[in-house]
């Protein structure tokens, strides 16, 4: 049996450790083709993460031009205990104001789970929504 077989997730430990992480690097591409990371607080819907930020925030614009991103969640203080997922994803920009609404009470629902100060999405014009099309743990 060989090494990755035997730490790869199955899809229900991908959700399960999507729903546990409070923080996903998020990586899109800039126009001169160099990656741009961030981490960001998301809010998890089933393997899918859904995240907010300004119209005008790199990321953002990024995602308008291409709307491809790779996700990094990752934990584990020693090499032993490193686990992580990575997503491959294609990223839908909500304009829906009803999407956009559902998601921010997510996210305001989400942050009180981890005690989040002042998450204020209501100032956020942005909206995302990352569909996994290749997983990689």
């Amino acid at each position: 049996m060989s090494r990755r077989s035997q730490i790869t997730m199955t899809d229900d430990e991908v959700v399960e450790f999507i729903a546990d992480r409070r923080t996903v690097v998020l990586a899109t591409v800039k126009a001169d083709g160099r990656p741009h990371l961030v981490p960001m607080w998301f809010v998890p819907d089933g393997s899918t993460i859904e995240v907010w930020s300004y119209g005008r925030s790199q990321k953002t614009v990024n995602l308008r031009r291409d709307p491809r991103a790779t996700l990094l969640l990752e934990t584990g203080d020693s090499y032993d205990q490193l686990r992580g997922v990575s997503l491959e994803c294609d990223v839908e920009l909500l304009d829906d104001p009803a999407k956009r609404a559902d998601l921010s009470v997510a996210a305001e629902r989400r942050a009180k789970e981890f005690s989040w100060a002042a998450c204020a999405t209501q100032h956020r014009t942005a909206y995302a929504r990352a569909h996994h099309a290749h997983r990689r743990s």
